[in-house]
C-alpha cells in the first residue's frame, strides 16, 4: 500500500513541476516585460542599443540566425520592426500588432500545422475517397 501512495505522490509532484515550468517558460512570449529563459542582461542592453540606433547589422549579429524573425526581418524592413519593438515597450500592443501583421510575424504562434500541412496529411493529394466512406480508395 505505501508504495502505491509513494508512486502517486511522485507522479503528482512531477506533473505539478512540469506544469510550473511550462507556464514559466511560455509567459515571456509576446510580453517584453517578462524575461525569457535565455535572458542575458548584457545582450539585452546591446539589443536595445541596436533598436535605438536602428542598427540592423548589430541586431542580426546578436540574433545569430535564431528564430523565424531572422528570416522575415531584413535591412529594408528593420526600421518598422524597430518601431514595433518600441511600441511594445510603451504598451501600445494594438499598434505593435498591426506592424507585426504587416511584417508577417506572430501570425501562427509558431504552429505551422493549422491545416494539416507539414505533417504528411494528404500533402501530395494521394487520399482519394470517391464513395465517401472515409477510407482511401487506393487502400482498398
Amino acid at each position: 500500500m505505501p508504495k502505491k501512495y509513494l508512486a502517486a505522490a511522485v507522479a503528482g509532484i512531477a506533473i505539478a513541476g512540469a506544469l510550473a515550468v511550462s507556464q514559466t517558460a511560455s509567459a515571456y512570449r509576446g510580453d517584453p516585460s517578462e524575461k525569457g529563459p535565455n535572458y542575458d542582461p548584457q545582450r539585452h542592453e546591446e539589443m536595445q542599443k541596436a533598436f535605438d540606433d536602428n542598427d540592423y547589422d548589430k541586431w542580426k549579429e546578436l540574433m545569430q540566425n535564431r528564430g523565424r524573425v531572422t528570416e522575415v526581418v531584413n535591412e529594408g524592413n528593420f526600421s518598422r520592426f524597430s518601431e514595433m519593438h518600441k511600441l511594445m515597450l510603451e504598451g501600445k500592443t494594438d499598434e505593435a500588432n498591426a506592424i507585426r501583421s504587416e511584417l508577417g510575424l506572430g501570425q501562427r504562434n509558431g504552429n505551422r500545422n493549422e491545416n494539416g500541412t507539414h505533417r504528411g496529411q494528404n500533402r501530395g493529394g494521394n487520399f482519394v475517397d470517391e464513395n465517401n466512406d472515409g477510407i482511401c480508395d487506393r487502400n482498398q
